[in-house]
Formats: structure tokens, sequence, C-alpha cells
């Protein structure tokens, strides 16, 4: 259950991430209640994670999940470029967390 708790925060720190780029200074109202909502959901996820997970790999896993969904996002809608090098980087990082779950 922790696991799953885990990495759906970490997909809530991708949309947090994202609502805050689209709140443009916290000065539009539904992406700063998305972005309100989804921090604290994603930390409340986190901590309650990290009951039966160690904080290291926790909170790696939390941040390479949402780093890896953030920059894909942020490609997949034209505001980064797309490369394969790119592509084949956050695929490491998906690897690396997967990585920390089956040495865990």
């Amino acid at each position: 259950m922790y696991w799953l708790v885990l990495v759906v925060s970490g997909v809530l720190e991708a949309v947090w991430a994202a609502a805050l780029d689209r709140s443009e200074g916290f000065s539009r109202l539904t992406p700063t209640v998305v972005f309100l909502l989804g921090l604290a959901a994603s930390m409340a996820g986190l901590a309650y994670a990290m009951r039966g997970i160690p904080l290291g790999t926790a909170y790696a896993v939390w941040v390479g999940i949402g780093a890896a969904l953030t920059a894909g996002y942020a490609m997949w809608s034209g505001q980064e470029p797309v490369s394969v090098l790119r592509v084949f980087l956050l695929l490491g990082i998906v690897g690396c967390v997967i990585g920390l779950k089956v040495t865990h």
C-alpha cells in the first residue's frame, strides 16, 4: 500500500508542477487551486508512504516520478524540445526508480 500511495504522490507532484506553471504567478484561479490541492495531496501521500519506506528511497522515487512525468509532459505539450537523448535520459530516471523498488 505504501508503494501505491508513493507512486500516486509522485504523479501528483507532476500535476502540481504543471499547474504552478499554468497559474502564471498565482494570477489564474483554477491552476492555482489545482496547484494547492495537488501539492497538499502529494506531500500528504509522501508523508504517509514514509511510514513504511525509508526516507531516501521514498524521496528519490517521489522526485524521480515527478521529474520524469513533468519533463515528459513539457515535451508532449511542446514547451520543451523532444530528442532521442532526452527520452533516453528520462527512461534512465524511470529505470532507477524501478531499481530502487526492486532492491527495497
